[in-house]
């Protein structure tokens, strides 16, 4: 880790702060993503979830949801370095994340010389929709944005203000046009480990995945139910809901 007077936004007084987006759709995803996280970390963190209703009743998210957005965080995701008052390091994720790695290690990862830090896949996804019936679109960078650690006092990031979030395109936004190539770090592919796609390679560890995403959908969906790694997530969601004393 490489930083300088723990801007990395964990100190031994102030946990590492997570934003997680949410559905209502997708709400057992968020709880199941969110215990999945605390579970497993040595560190204090602080998840938080990116609510859209919220954040319009705040008056820091109006743009009109478009048709190719398949959830209700596909843009307001960018307002992390804001939502973190534009200081240290804090980190988004999407709800269909399953954490099996304590998250210290990511945080290990980070460098200051870097904006933003994420898995930068290759992936060209072949269904046509996901989750339950969304459109599945393709764009360079594609799934980049579904993890990303913000150095959130980056000059650069400090332009990730509601105005800009609220009213700049996809391509600019998802493709981080706001930086240089060289000012977007790299993590390796196992903290966002693409289940349909990923591979795990059985002679090799490093290829075991420390969060699987469930990009094309998960077993929260119906349509989803038996898809790769589907038994981990609903061995969480059961731990889940008997910590919380929900029934199945």
């Amino acid at each position: 880790m490489t930083m300088s007077n723990g801007s990395n936004g964990y100190t031994e007084n102030k946990p590492f702060r997570i934003f997680v987006g949410y559905d209502p759709r997708e709400d057992l995803a968020y709880q199941v993503c969110r215990h999945s996280i605390t579970k497993r970390s040595s560190i204090p963190v602080e998840i938080t979830p990116i609510v859209q209703s919220d954040l319009r009743n705040k008056g820091l998210y109006w743009r009109e949801r478009g048709k190719l957005e398949s959830t209700e965080f596909s843009f307001s995701r960018f307002l992390t370095p804001h939502l973190s008052n534009h200081q240290g390091w804090a980190m988004f994720v999407d709800c269909d994340f399953l954490y099996l790695a304590d998250i210290n290690e990511l945080v290990d990862l980070i460098d200051d010389k870097y904006a933003v830090m994420c898995v930068q896949h290759d992936y060209t996804p072949k269904e046509t929709t996901k989750m339950d019936g969304a459109v599945q679109t393709v764009y360079p960078r594609k799934n980049w944005s579904s993890m990303v650690l913000y150095n959130c006092g980056h000059p650069k990031n400090k332009g990730l203000d509601p105005q800009t979030v609220n009213t700049q395109t996809g391509a600019f936004l998802h493709r981080f046009q706001w930086l240089e190539d060289e000012e977007i770090g790299s993590v390796p592919f196992v903290w966002n480990f693409l289940e349909g796609h990923n591979c795990v390679v059985e002679s090799d560890p490093t290829t075991q995945p420390k969060a699987v995403h469930y990009t094309r959908g998960g077993p929260w969906f119906d349509a989803w139910k038996n898809c790769e790694f589907a038994d981990l997530w609903l061995s969480e969601m059961d731990e889940y809901k008997k910590e919380a004393g929900i029934a199945n």
